[in-house]
């Protein structure tokens, strides 16, 4: 009897596991939908190619390194895993906790869990450094970030190492339940460093510094992207609940599905209330944006707070992400779909929310584990984007950037029928 309880326990985590993995998988869907919608029609194709490419990439690396690099124990070389139940059942049985203890689940569930976020953090930089990169350097880049730079931090982090043998963040208080700094933040470093190195979009900023708004090209596009990644979300958060299987885990998914959908909604309509007092107008894109801030700024703890508490934190990051994008052109920083500014900024604001709800964590180790993220990402991303820069070029030419990307990598349009 004991046994078939463990196994029935077994099979519901891995496939709850591998559910949550394939939610998040579709996030890449919205992303290059989002991204899609958010560039001019003539770089379309591009960021798609982009979009497709990268997560193949991200795949293959962190199945060749990255999960060795950040957990140990990869998969490439070592062949189908094998499951000795007895021994497990035996272990598990043995705990003063039982069966309501620790997740269990196949160790290749888990690899497929994190690997889909392996490509949400790169997907964020594509949006960022979209219109005027070119396309085989923002591939290579996305090796090196996807097989070294993004596994390293996830191993100081989630894996539990020490940063470079010198301190381990989770006994300073850091916490972060399911990646507003490991992933968000990480993702907004490393393209803050390629969009520092690559600059603006020609047009983009008068010489009086006036900031010239540069429409996207599909609008109903970008609205579905955000959709899918809202709903892509509730894998993202849910499954880093790790387990589902025992009565405590089940409440604790629903709670996080819960204040994931009201951070959203509480962004979403923040962003829209105030982009219509500062702009005048109901400013669709500002209220995507918000929508998506609120989901970053829950991830880092959406287990604890009350609802409301969830409905504030997002309203919150709605204003913020506003306020960000502002700023951000003002500095002459051109990100075409603001993602240095939800997932960067209001990935930071995520981590520091989550000592009002969880004991466990303190401000100053949500400092240092942001500190340390950025700092690492930041840099390294840089010296590769710096190097890039002087081996192979990282910017299309003018002429390429005024005709569109669609046709310099492509050869194809996205829309030939309208051009």
């Amino acid at each position: 009897m004991e046994q078939n309880i463990f196994q029935l326990q077994y099979a519901m985590d891995t496939f709850y596991f591998l559910i949550c993995g394939a939610l998040v998988m579709w996030m890449a869907a919205g992303f290059s939908m989002l991204e899609a919608g958010l560039v001019r029609a003539k770089n379309t194709t591009e960021i798609l190619t982009k979009n497709v490419a990268l997560y193949a990439i991200a795949c293959m690396m962190y199945l060749a390194c990255g999960y060795e690099i950040m957990y140990g124990g990869g998969f490439f070389l070592s062949g189908i895993e094998t499951v000795d139940a007895d021994a497990v059942l035996k272990e598990f049985a043995g705990r003063e906790d039982g069966f309501n203890g620790g997740a269990i689940y196949s160790k290749a569930s888990d690899f497929f869990f994190q690997v889909v976020f392996v490509a949400t953090a790169m997907s964020i930089v594509s949006g960022a450094v979209a219109e005027r990169m070119k396309l085989w350097a923002f591939l290579a880049f996305t090796v090196v970030l996807t097989a070294v730079i993004y596994p390293l931090e996830g191993s100081w982090t989630w894996g539990g190492n020490a940063v470079f043998g010198l301190y381990t963040l989770g006994d300073l208080g850091f916490s972060d339940f399911a990646g507003s700094g490991i992933v968000h933040m990480a993702g907004a470093s490393a393209a803050l460093a390629g969009v520092l190195l690559l600059g603006a979009r020609k047009g983009k900023y008068g010489a009086d510094g006036r900031v010239n708004a540069i429409p996207g090209a599909n609008l109903p596009m970008a609205t579905l992207g955000t959709f899918i990644l809202w709903m892509g979300w509730f894998g993202f958060n849910g499954g880093s609940v790790l387990k589902l299987a025992d009565i405590n885990s089940s409440h604790s998914v629903a709670m996080v599905f819960l204040n994931t959908n009201a951070a959203a909604a509480g962004g979403a309509i923040a962003a829209l209330i105030f982009a219509k007092l500062l702009f005048k107008k109901a400013d669709l894109t500002m209220t995507l944006n918000g929508a998506l801030a609120g989901l970053v700024a829950i991830t880092a703890e959406p287990s604890t707070p009350t609802a409301l508490q969830a409905t504030l934190f997002g309203m919150v990051a709605g204003v913020i992400v506003v306020l960000s994008i502002v700023g951000l052109d003002k500095l002459k920083i051109d990100d075409p779909v603001g993602a240095i500014s939800v997932h960067g900024v209001v990935g930071l604001f995520g981590l520091l929310l989550v000592p009002l709800t969880n004991p466990a964590s303190s401000f100053s180790g949500q400092l240092i584990g942001a500190a340390t993220i950025f700092v690492w990402v930041f840099s390294a991303s840089f010296v590769v984007w710096y190097v890039l820069k002087k081996v192979i070029g990282i910017r299309v030419t003018e002429e390429e950037e005024y005709e569109g990307m669609d046709k310099s990598d492509c050869g194809m349009e996205a829309y030939p029928e309208f051009t």
